[in-house]
């Protein structure tokens, strides 16, 4: 037989294959999806049998993929899942090439796992190895490993094909996955081993954490931190062996990291996030595939990664920690609080130097001085004009600033409160910074200002306790620089 003729009939078999997955896809199945609402019903209820296998298989390795790449991406090795994935093509090639040659069946599934994770464990150690014994950087491990690993992949599959005893039908399905042609036996074998990553997980917890977190402490605390990251990585290749099966060696990394970089837009804390990104992985993954099973022509490995992301991207938007929008109103309000605070201090200023009984002014005392205009509140700061009237609205709704006359502003008894707070805090701080820190008075004003609104009770305690001399509670201790010259030269520049 010729080599035109051979490859003929190699890719004959390759799309015999491949119709014949498409005929099992639960969405294929008879009486999978259906159309209209019905076919939604079947799906999401999980009432045809293959449907149910595919749903509950994904699942579960979303489940586990996402536990178990929580710790990988804390530990900063999130692309290793990558490299890992890639390096298990030679593995899964040269199975099917020696149990071909041996006289067994090359597409034996428990000898194609077991290729891949010989492969992917070969791969793990190179990358530990190039780090640790080497000058290379891991990144460049990584990107070496990744690169030859799927290159002899790839080169060992137009082996296969060329094989006169054998055919290579079938094995493209560990790059892009064969979700739809799942059955219960490989649905059977992700649960078990996504549970038993699941428990390892639980059962070092703590151990795991510390090395996350802090791998130098650990290792100076006695942990034994290569034994910890051989166990993390051995987790890796089980969840990213098994996943094969699903969303193929491509795609798996998605699930190893996408579900962790959501969770930790939710929460800051270890075990939530490792929740979390657990519940994301699954629902995702289910989802994804109940999405294949009513949409035939969209390939289940793609549609579950495209679930996945669509949860990462909605949390990143929307997430109570790190989320975009939650953020921006973090900021705004704070922008807000300042610009508040600022416009409440060049009053009270405005009051220190228009009272004549001092720089403690008081609220019947702050009802005397000549109210401040407008013009004069706008060379304080860099407002502008309307910024200036939203933030005189927003303090007169708040009861801190009254109108008074055509075009002045004056302090209430609550405005005049919060004031002589806000200046006494301001104060402190920069006798501090003059006292310990050398700072010159002409320059101190603006450092200060940086600070003043995030000052707590407890600093405030602490810097009287540090500067003796200042007035204790309650008391505005007097301005360590001429007030008008602090206003002209901090005007600039700041909101």
């Amino acid at each position: 037989m010729t080599g035109k003729g051979l490859a003929q009939i190699v890719a004959a078999a390759l799309a015999l294959s491949a119709s014949a997955a498409q005929a099992a896809s639960p969405a294929q199945a008879p009486g999978a999806s259906g159309s209209g609402w019905g076919g939604v019903v079947r799906v999401l209820t999980l009432q045809d049998y293959n449907t149910r296998v595919v749903v509950l298989g994904t699942g579960l390795l979303g489940l586990a993929a996402g536990i178990v790449g929580t710790f990988l991406l804390l530990r900063k090795r999130a692309l290793l899942g990558d490299a890992l994935s890639h390096a298990t093509l030679p593995g899964i090639a040269l199975a099917f090439l020696l149990a071909v040659l041996a006289g067994a069946s090359g597409k034996s599934l428990g000898i194609l796992l077991a290729g891949a994770v010989t492969t992917g464990v070969l791969g793990v150690g190179t990358i530990l190895f190039l780090r640790h014994y080497t000058r290379l950087k891991e990144d460049t491990a990584l990107g070496v490993v990744l690169s030859v690993f799927f290159g002899a992949g790839v080169a060992l599959l137009g082996v296969v094909q060329k094989m006169q005893t054998g055919h290579a039908a079938g094995l493209e399905s560990f790059i892009y996955g064969k979700t739809a042609s799942m059955i219960s036996s490989d649905a059977l074998l992700i649960g078990v081993s996504g549970l038993l990553a699941t428990l390892v997980c639980v059962l070092l917890y703590k151990e795991f954490k510390i090395v996350c977190f802090d791998a130098g402490f650990a290792g100076s605390q006695g942990w034994p931190v290569i034994a910890l990251d051989i166990v993390m990585m051995v987790l890796v290749v089980a969840v990213t062996v098994i996943g094969l099966q699903a969303v193929g060696l491509i795609l798996v990394i998605a699930l190893l990291v996408v579900p962790p970089a959501a969770a930790r837009f939710w929460t800051d804390r270890m075990h939530w996030m490792i929740v979390t990104a657990g519940l994301v992985g699954g629902a995702g993954a289910m989802l994804g595939a109940a999405v294949s099973a009513l949409a035939p022509r969209l390939p289940s490995g793609a549609m579950i990664v495209m679930t996945v992301t669509a949860v990462f991207l909605a949390s990143m938007c929307l997430g109570t920690r790190r989320g975009i929008l939650p953020r921006w109103l973090a900021q705004r309000r704070l922008a807000r609080r300042i610009a508040r605070q600022n416009l409440l201090r060049a009053l009270y200023e405005w009051s220190e130097e228009h009272v004549p009984s001092g720089p403690s002014v008081t609220a019947s005392e702050a009802a005397r001085h000549p109210p401040m205009p407008t013009d004069a509140l706008l060379a304080e700061r860099s407002w502008s004009p309307m910024q200036l009237r939203q933030q005189l609205r927003a303090a007169q709704r708040e009861g801190c600033v009254v109108p008074e006359g055509e075009n002045g502003w004056r302090l209430t008894p609550q405005g005049l409160g919060e004031a002589q707070r806000l200046v006494r805090n301001h104060r402190l701080w920069e006798t501090f910074l003059i006292h310990f820190a050398d700072v010159a008075p002409s320059h101190v004003d603006r450092d200060a200002d940086a600070i003043e609104h995030v000052l707590s009770p407890e600093m405030i305690r602490q810097l009287e306790d540090l500067l003796d001399a200042v007035p204790r509670a309650g008391q505005v201790p007097d301005s360590p620089h001429p007030v008008a010259v602090s206003r002209a030269g901090s005007a600039r520049g700041r909101t």
